[in-house]
């Protein structure tokens, strides 16, 4: 029997009427020919779309009023809807998004100062069931849909008023798995990085996978693709199963024979997420065991010092441990950094984002 995790996630209902939001730039077009419209008005739609960021068709003043008037009758333009907004003290805001069943999902904005990185879900919940993560311990309740992936971006985008010359990087690091909802994320990453729309190159997205090893043999099967991270968080199979209990299917050297196999471009490295754990996964044997594996394919580490949440059971490692784990990798010779995740005064930062498991709408308006 196939684990949970390696199992279909359950979809959104059936939508009686296409959504334009979240679609090709191809598939509009061949929306528009099902309508009797030539097929380059999918383009005028499209730029309208993820240029303009128009979210009613009454603001379509590149289509003609009868048309504007058809599409309002036959096709939906439903985005996700920033409901909440918590600002954090470090400059980034989590935003909560109501979506159209009254689920609800958590992304993040992170403004630097030359590009801001958005954090967004894949998912509502999660079903890898990772032991130090407050989203796993919320179960799967359905996937994402390309035009809610999309529609985060858009969103925050559009709430925080960006600048069309400011670069953006996008990490799929919020609710779910990311290689369990494969089809809807690269639908989603196709019209993220099409020219015509947003243009996000495909170097500045990262995917960010539990060590979902089918999922990852299936991303390596696409030509364009985004960066691959890997939440490894233990250097032996005894504690990362227990912390990570996809590790029970595919282990550490499942892992290492899959990431090794996975086709890189020139100069491209796989980043290796390392989420430290106080007297858990942060001996300095462990780090030696993560120089070890590191070396085995093009990569980078990053290191995660834990943020708390309510129940996990876990504690923040010692700056001096850190120090100490930065020091062992870098005389390695292997290329470390540390995350200082953004938002924790928020719930915001990397593993504590969490949604109530029964759909309910936040109040509207933004909280500061």
């Amino acid at each position: 029997m196939s684990p949970r995790w390696d199992a279909p996630a359950p979809e959104a209902g059936p939508a009686s009427r296409p959504n334009a939001a979240g679609l090709t730039r191809a598939a509009l077009g061949d929306l528009l020919v099902s309508l009797g419209e030539p097929a380059w008005r999918g383009r005028q739609l499209f730029s309208g779309l993820l240029r303009q960021r128009w979210t009613r068709w009454e603001a379509f003043s590149n289509l003609s009023k009868p048309l504007r008037a058809r599409l309002e009758a036959e096709v939906d333009l439903h985005w996700p809807t920033i409901v909440q907004s918590q600002a954090s003290a470090d400059g980034s805001t989590k935003h909560l998004f109501g979506l159209a069943d009254g689920h609800q999902i958590e992304g993040v904005h992170m403004p630097y100062e030359d590009r801001v990185t958005l954090c967004l879900s894949s998912q509502v919940g999660c079903a890898m069931g990772c032991t130090f993560c407050a989203t796993g311990q919320m179960g799967i309740l359905r996937n994402l849909s390309a035009a809610e992936i999309v529609g985060q971006v858009v969103a925050m985008l559009i709430h925080h008023g960006h600048p069309a010359d400011r670069p953006i990087n996008l990490v799929f690091m919020g609710m779910g798995e990311p290689l369990h909802n494969l089809d809807h994320l690269m639908t989603a990453f196709e019209v993220l990085t099409d020219p015509e729309g947003l243009a996000i190159p495909p170097r500045r997205i990262t995917v960010s996978t539990s060590g979902l090893v089918s999922g990852i043999d299936r991303l390596a099967s696409y030509p364009r693709r985004p960066r691959l991270a890997l939440s490894l968080n233990a250097t032996t199979d005894e504690h990362r199963s227990r912390i990570m209990p996809v590790n029970r299917v595919w282990n550490l050297e499942a892992l290492a024979e899959a990431l090794g196999r996975f086709p890189l471009q020139s100069g491209e490295r796989i980043t290796l997420e390392y989420v430290l754990l106080k007297g858990v996964t942060d001996s300095l044997e462990d780090g030696r065991r993560l120089a070890a594996y590191a070396r085995r394919f093009p990569s980078k580490v990053n290191l995660i010092p834990f943020n708390a949440h309510e129940g996990s059971g876990f504690l923040p490692p010692d700056e001096a441990r850190i120090r100490a784990l930065c020091g062992l990798l870098a005389d390695a010779g292997i290329t470390v950094s540390v995350r200082r995740s953004r938002g924790q005064d928020v719930a915001g930062a990397c593993g504590q984002l969490v949604r109530p498991k029964s759909p309910r709408m936040a109040p509207s308006g933004d909280e500061d």
